[in-house]
């Protein structure tokens, strides 16, 4: 799972088969710990498209923007990430079980959330620019002209 607005790589779920109750795991565990994005873009596969899946992000308030069939310019952020992933990672490993692939996965996450700079973030890695959105005000704006934004789209892969 990408978050759009920082680049962040929130989460990587690895296992041989994926359904709609591993997403709903994976996205509640974001929820309680990032709170509530205003959308969940996803594709359309199977553990997507689950009538659980979609039942729960409308329990929690959040939005589907989900990707055309086809049209993977409609996911950039994901198919960037995608590519760094194969690139850097994938390509160069053989794993011999999943646990070895969770574990170096996970590292490689974190090693691209930490220190891999972002040409989109000025050359900066996305984890240390992630902060709670909105951001907490410094001082409390006069309730006539207090404004909210929009909550940032967490984009599944």
């Amino acid at each position: 799972m990408i978050d759009e607005f920082t680049r962040e790589c929130l989460a990587i779920r690895i296992d041989r088969k994926l359904r709609s109750s591993d997403v709903i795991d994976v996205l509640s565990d974001l929820v309680i710990l990032r709170g509530v994005p205003g959308h969940i873009r996803s594709d359309n596969g199977p553990e997507f498209m689950a009538k659980a899946v979609r039942d729960w992000i409308t329990a929690v308030g959040a939005r589907t923007a989900f990707i055309e069939p086809g049209s993977p310019w409609e996911n950039g952020t994901c198919e960037s990430f995608n590519s760094k992933l194969r690139d850097g990672l994938l390509n160069g490993e053989i794993f011999s079980s999943l646990a070895e692939a969770r574990i170096v996965i996970e590292n490689w996450r974190q090693h691209h959330n930490t220190r891999r700079p972002h040409s989109s973030l000025g050359y900066r890695p996305p984890a240390p620019a992630a902060a709670p959105w909105p951001a907490a005000p410094t001082q409390p704006a006069p309730p006539a002209t207090s404004t909210v934004a929009d909550k940032p789209t967490v984009h599944w892969i």
